[in-house]
């Protein structure tokens, strides 16, 4: 009981000395405390704004370094496949070639069909160009002839196939032209 009686002896006499304080307002610790505001908000702005940059910073490099890799894989199999073009060539050769033995033909027939859907797999697809209009971005030309079963500037002779990687030239077709 004794407890109580000290607590609310010290309740009452908190409230004596407050209505006896005379509180004076200064105003110029108000006006300094308004001016250390501003200037915190300042500080406060110019970090979120830093913060804010190098997020977008981050990003841009995060969305950068994903497009090159993915450029860095295409350029790599462009590469790869432009290298190995030159095996499928000879495959086409072969199969073209006189041969006495059918067994063979139809054996290097079915490593060439396994090579091309390979190469599909991978994207790779040969390009049409005979009966083409000739486009230079896509037909290396090496030769104009006078042909009046093709139309004017319409590929007529293909002499080596072009093949592309998605909208990627590998190897442009060698062709004839027709005036």
């Amino acid at each position: 009981m004794s407890e109580e009686k000290m607590t609310e002896n010290t309740d009452e006499d908190l409230q004596e000395n407050m209505e006896n304080t005379d509180v004076d307002v200064d105003l110029s610790e108000d006006s300094e405390l308004l001016e250390k505001n501003e200037e915190l908000s300042k500080q406060l702005d110019s970090a979120n704004d830093k913060y804010l940059r190098l997020c977008a910073e981050y990003d841009n490099y995060r969305k950068r370094t994903a497009k090159e890799k993915t450029e860095t894989y295409g350029n790599a199999t462009a590469k790869c496949v432009g290298d190995i073009l030159p095996v499928l060539d000879s495959f086409e050769r072969a199969i073209d070639a006189e041969c006495t033995d059918e067994s063979f033909k139809n054996g290097m027939q079915m490593i060439y069909n396994q090579f091309i859907e390979a190469l599909k797999k991978i994207g790779v697809e040969e390009m049409k160009a005979l009966g083409e209009e000739f486009d230079p971005n896509i037909h290396n030309a090496i030769k104009q002839e006078e042909n009046e079963s093709f139309g004017e500037n319409t590929v007529c002779e293909v002499f080596q196939k072009g093949y592309m990687l998605g909208d990627r030239v590998i190897r442009h077709a060698v062709v004839a032209v027709a005036n």
